[in-house]
């Protein structure tokens, strides 16, 4: 089982932490290899709550080596401050290693980001504010600074003046903002070099040797299926690839590797952010899976567009990323609801569609075609076996599964770090 990759199938903060931490004990590396701190994972251990947003959740696994590939983009102040905070917990954060490679995110990111965003008014993405976008895109317009520039100050000068003469025109004379200053941005760079330099590596050849020697190699996705840059709502969707394709580029990994594809799906739906989201429920039903299911970002806090388990989108995940088994997270969300509804096709101008309309603008105008399911009042959270959920409930899973296009092999009952029911093998 030299490698797997674990990516969400919704539209983000399904529980890949979660899931990722569960199976990370059996693991020797964790690899983060798209987005940046524009996301995040909550993982609860005992009576311990941990929000990470840029480190990789395997950090918290003893003996597991956390990786940040070259995919991701690094917010270094964000990164320290992770790691301080982990580290006063204290959590052993020096294995942690960073790839020479990956793109740093700056003030200048961070200022355009926001300005832009206010700047579109109603056509607005909804993005975190964080400098993602900004920062892949002078990724790809090839005047974008990484990690090993801030070793070389004379390398990592001529890369900031390059990139700031035309933002700082945009930032002025477009957006009536100041001028960034290059020496400022510099300096707090090469502020973090002597602090950075240990953990700083090809992660590629790391990750590579370690598949060689046998070891187990985990890559986390960060966002979602339906956030994906190529294959999901466009433009309403992240800067990267953040499906499991994105794990063979965004680490330096042959795909050939990997034999596991590993997808989280909600026992419902969220969203976080505009964009589509045909199962949206603006009514009790969405403010009760909102306030039950605590659906709050845990990188901005915003409160998450909630609605019913959309079963075409579960089909598309699982066929654009070829996902061998799903993980069905916060199945206890549901316990004491008298009726659960599940979409099963769309209707769009009198027309059905079994699978995601390929058109934006159909997809737009979708309306959900609803299958219900009969709920449960039990308790869930203690169950450890799929025989322990009530009759109801066991139905509802095994419906969605013969729905979604891969077998279920565990699911979500609860927070904790053991409410969680194992149905197969994740990593046989």
């Amino acid at each position: 089982m030299p490698a797997a990759v674990i990516v969400g199938a919704q539209w983000g903060d399904e529980g890949k932490g979660k899931a990722t931490d569960l199976i990370a004990s059996r693991i020797d590396y964790v690899v983060k290899f798209n987005g940046g701190n524009n996301a995040g994972h909550t993982v609860v251990i005992g009576n311990e709550k941990y929000a990470l947003h840029l480190l990789p959740s395997g950090i918290l696994t003893e003996g597991v080596t956390p990786v940040i590939s070259n995919g991701v983009v690094v917010d270094l102040e964000v990164l320290f401050e992770e790691l301080d905070a982990l580290t006063t917990r204290g959590i052993d954060v020096s294995r942690l290693r960073i790839s020479a490679n990956a793109h740093v995110i700056t003030e200048y990111h961070r200022t355009l980001d926001k300005v832009t965003e206010r700047f579109l008014g109603k056509r607005q993405i909804g993005t975190t504010g964080r400098g993602i976008g900004p920062t892949y895109a002078d990724k790809i317009n090839r005047v974008g600074i990484r990690i090993q520039d801030i070793f070389d100050e004379g390398i990592l000068r001529q890369k900031v003046e390059g990139a700031l003469d035309l933002k700082n025109h945009l930032l002025v004379k477009i957006y009536n903002r100041r001028a960034i200053v290059v020496d400022d941005i510099v300096a707090e760079l090469r502020s973090y070099a002597d602090r950075l330099r240990p953990m700083v590596c090809d992660t590629s050849m790391l990750l590579h040797q370690a598949l060689i020697e046998g070891k187990t190699v985990l890559f986390e996705g960060g966002q979602a299926t339906m956030l994906d840059v190529d294959h999901g709502t466009y433009p309403f969707v992240t800067s990267s690839n953040s499906t499991a394709g994105g794990a063979s580029t965004g680490a330096g990994i042959g795909p050939n590797q990997f034999t596991r594809i590993i997808g989280i799906v909600k026992a419902y739906t969220t969203r976080v952010g505009s964009g589509p989201f045909p199962t949206e429920l603006d009514d009790q039903f969405g403010e009760r899976l909102r306030s039950v299911g605590a659906e709050f970002g845990t990188t901005t806090g915003r409160p998450r567009r909630c609605g019913w388990y959309d079963a075409p989108i579960a089909r598309y995940s699982a066929r654009i990323n070829g996902i061998t088994d799903f993980v069905l997270t916060k199945l206890d969300v549901l316990t004491g609801l008298d009726e659960i509804p599940v979409c099963v096709a769309y209707e769009v101008d009198g027309v059905r569609f079994d699978e995601m309309p390929v058109n934006q603008s159909d997809f737009h105008h979708a309306k959900p075609i609803y299958e219900n399911f009969p709920g449960w009042r039990d308790d869930i959270s203690g169950a450890r076996q799929f025989s322990d959920l009530p009759a109801n409930a066991q139905a509802y899973v095994l419906a969605v599964e013969n729905m979604s296009g891969a077998r279920i092999s565990a699911i979500g009952v609860g927070p904790a770090r053991d409410a969680i029911i194992q149905r197969h093998e994740l990593l046989d």
